[in-house]
């Protein structure tokens, strides 16, 4: 395994990090526990108490607007009233946050310059995605600072996690391209178009329904601070009769039957099912007993972390399956 691919390995592991990270700080309600950026309630390193806080130095019109943003009246928004409720937990799990986007910017930036001497090598292709894999990370972090300054804006939300998701998949082929000789599937005869077929099916499925998830998960916050006050079963049936959460609850059955197409397939056709299909399959499954936990328990937040987290996993996994697919080895 060359210096680079295994960087681009880290990269991929520190995204995934961030990725369940992410999902923590989501699920804890933390997400405007640092409600300014690139400070802190006005700091480099987090208060822990709000006497370390000098509330009259703060920009208190920047937390106005970001309380206009979240339907709240601006006016309630004082120094007396940010010191009232400001939260050490929530502040130091969202800096725990930032702080773990570091090695996915590092190991970015260190894996670009690599791909120079790729370039220089005749591997074009891998100076290309290291440089969209640094764009993409540019662009992400520019909108987790969006998304702490709109108040938690849900397109944004979504957005950011769509790229992160495509991160991912961009790093899987640096990884796999990379290599001396790129990882295949071995077959019993020949390639079977119709097992290739359901896996992009079920590629594409999963993709689908992870950004509606995102949707799903958006919507439900926006219900639970309209109805502030009010029990989750007095408001969950505006929520069941969505067009997205009905979408999202239909295309689940169709990545099972998908998934298990897939899995059936994939023992018949290839000289032997390895750890990445055993792998797809188990994800799907895990997936549908937590996605029944999520509707018919309630937003669980270990549920929902393992939740957002596997989804990463079975995308990045699915990707690696199909580029493990293809007839013949892309040109770098």
């Amino acid at each position: 395994m060359s210096w680079f691919q295994r960087l681009s390995i880290v990269a991929f592991v520190a995204v995934e990090l961030l990725i369940f990270v992410g999902a923590f700080v989501r699920t804890s309600g933390s997400g405007l526990g640092c409600p300014d950026w690139p400070f802190c309630y006005g700091c480099w390193v987090p208060p822990t108490t709000a006497d370390e806080i000098d509330f009259a130095k703060l920009d208190i019109e920047k937390f106005r607007r970001k309380a206009s943003a979240l339907g709240r009246d601006p006016a309630e928004i004082t120094p007396e009233k940010l010191k009232e409720e400001f939260n050490p937990v929530a502040t130091w799990i969202e800096y725990f946050n930032r702080l773990t986007s570091l090695p996915v910017g590092i190991s970015i930036l260190a894996l670009w310059v690599s791909s120079f001497g790729q370039w220089k090598s005749g591997k074009t292709t891998l100076f290309v995605c290291s440089s969209l894999a640094l764009i993409l990370v540019g662009v992400n972090a520019w909108l987790g600072a969006r998304v702490v300054l709109s108040g938690l804006k849900p397109g944004i939300i979504t957005l950011h996690m769509a790229l992160a998701i495509l991160l991912q998949c961009v790093l899987v082929y640096i990884s796999w391209s990379s290599s001396p000789q790129p990882w295949r599937l071995t077959w019993k005869r020949e390639p079977n178009s119709r097992l290739v077929h359901v896996a992009w099916l079920l590629f594409a499925l999963v993709v689908v329904e992870g950004v509606m998830g995102s949707q799903v998960r958006e919507l439900t916050d926006e219900l639970a601070r309209t109805h502030l006050g009010h029990s989750r079963s007095e408001w969950i049936h505006e929520l069941e009769i969505s067009w997205v959460y009905l979408i999202h609850r239909s295309f689940s059955w169709l990545i099972l039957f998908s998934g298990v197409a897939f899995f059936r397939l994939a023992s018949r056709e290839l000289e032997k099912r390895g750890w990445l299909e055993t792998s797809v399959f188990a994800i799907v499954l895990t997936q549908m007993v937590l996605g029944v936990i999520l509707a018919n328990v309630g937003i669980l937040p270990f549920v929902q972390i393992l939740h957002i987290g596997l989804s990463s996993l079975l995308v990045s996994g699915l990707f690696l399956w199909l580029l493990g697919s293809m007839k013949t080895k892309l040109r770098s």
